[in-house]
């Protein structure tokens, strides 16, 4: 297995996945669509977010510190996840480990992001069922 280890911040405030959908008519059928301010943000990300040559196809680990403009909004980093797909990993089913922190900073809401190599026998023992 390779080493692969990128880190980089994405500024503004993502959409919670749960809250970002909204019902629409399409061709007289009801349809969820992400929100304006989920599209929006999306647009924001991909303009920060580095596009490697050849996302990795490897288990990734994902770290994320997740600053807030309020006290508002759920800890979701389902979006930011779904972004990365196609750019940092192939398929966001390649995350095998998270870690994802909720902090407020009201002037500069952002994401700093962690994804690296992640070997899914690194699990701590009292997480393993039958070892407790």
């Amino acid at each position: 297995m390779g080493h692969f280890d990128i880190t980089f911040t994405a500024l503004g405030e993502p959409a919670s996945k749960a809250n970002s959908r909204k019902m629409v008519t399409i061709r007289g059928r009801p349809a969820l669509i992400k929100s304006q301010k989920a599209r929006d943000y999306v647009k924001q990300f991909e303009l920060q977010c580095p596009q490697l040559e050849v996302p990795t196809t490897e288990d990734v680990q994902v770290e994320m510190m997740i600053y807030y403009a309020s006290r508002r909004p759920d800890l979701d980093e389902s979006l930011i996840l779904d972004c990365m797909q196609c750019r940092i990993y192939k398929n966001d089913r390649q995350v095998k480990q998270k870690f994802i922190y909720w902090g407020l900073d009201r002037e500069n809401p952002r994401t700093i992001i962690r994804v690296r190599s992640c070997d899914v026998k690194d699990i701590p023992d009292y997480l393993v069922i039958g070892r407790v």
